[in-house]
């Protein structure tokens, strides 16, 4: 166990939407590094497994809570991962996604300005139009979606705040919680493929799927390294959503042949997806380190984790 001279001299790190599937990765390669004292928050009761951390329920949508809790806590460096993400329910509760993404955004800055905290926040390629991609850190954003136009304000205050800040921008996050509890694309074609149904898979969205281990790697580093500016954090393969089931089927040894090509107008969604965004990833390689796995291999640490979920 550490003394409390020891913890005394780690830099303090707070977490927000720690119950998440990024906030769950990141405390738990926090905890296991050992070299800052954790505080992961989240709304209501902690659901993260295992110690080695502090956990403070916390309503980011709520300003006076915000304030008092950080000004207690006094964390170092701010990982602000929590928001509302479901694209679609964004597109139809927008009053509840501007309180979640950019109310709460405004109150977390406000609040690491007075503290002088290193504010690191999540951002999506969901800020780009989908019209090309893989793209850079300078391309330029144009949403096509409320999400996306949540997430680019987020941006757009945290570049003009009066603190120490990085962005750290993913794509297509997939990994799987401790809890099982949420699905993605490989669960999901492991799954229907093993029940012998035939899915429909868009061919004509590019993506950089990005292992949700990766991404909170790539976010502790910037704050190892007290990074400043915009970062893309994200895998480094450009494949089509048909291409990653394509993918998974091929390493679980399932039917291809009930994979059915489909393109992004033959499903109706309330909410608009741009077809081409994944991201060029050259800058924190270069600047952080950040190495993210083949997509081949996240899906063999995802088959692990699926077996050891079972045990």
């Amino acid at each position: 166990m550490a003394t409390a001279t020891q913890m005394a001299s780690k830099k303090k790190i707070f977490i927000t939407g720690a119950n998440g599937l990024l906030g769950q990765k990141l405390v738990s390669q926090l905890v296991e590094k050992g070299d800052f004292q954790v505080v992961a928050s989240g709304k209501g009761d902690c659901r993260l497994p295992g110690g080695g951390f502090e956990y403070a329920s916390l309503d980011i949508t709520n300003e006076t809570e915000v304030e008092s809790t950080l000004t207690s806590i006094k964390p170092d460096i701010i990982i602000h991962g929590a928001a509302m993400t479901n694209v679609d329910q964004c597109e139809l509760n927008q009053e509840a996604c501007y309180d979640s993404n950019v109310n709460a955004t405004a109150y977390l800055i406000k609040a690491a300005e007075a503290i002088k905290a290193h504010f690191i926040f999540v951002s999506t390629d969901f800020i780009f139009s989908g019209e090309e991609g893989p793209l850079d850190e300078n391309a330029i954003p144009a949403p096509v979606n409320y999400y996306g136009e949540t997430k680019l304000i987020g941006e757009e205050m945290v570049m003009k705040s009066k603190t120490k800040w990085a962005i750290a921008r993913t794509v297509l996050v997939f990994g799987i919680a401790h809890d099982m509890s949420r699905t993605n694309i490989v669960l999901w074609v492991k799954s229907s493929l093993e029940a012998g149904k035939e899915i429909q898979v868009v061919d004509d969205q590019f993506r950089t799927p990005t292992l949700a281990e990766d991404l909170a790697a790539g976010c502790i580093l910037i704050a190892e390294k007290e990074a400043e500016g915009v970062f893309n954090i994200s895998g480094s393969d450009f494949l089509t959503p048909y291409e990653m089931a394509n993918t998974t089927a091929e390493f679980f040894g399932l039917n291809k042949g009930l994979i059915k090509r489909a393109d992004s107008s033959t499903f109706t969604q309330p909410a608009k997806r741009p077809l081409k965004t994944g991201f060029i990833i050259t800058k924190a390689q270069e600047q952080l380190g950040f190495e993210p796995k083949t997509f081949r291999t996240a899906i063999g640490i995802l088959a692990k984790q699926i077996i050891l979920a079972r045990t």
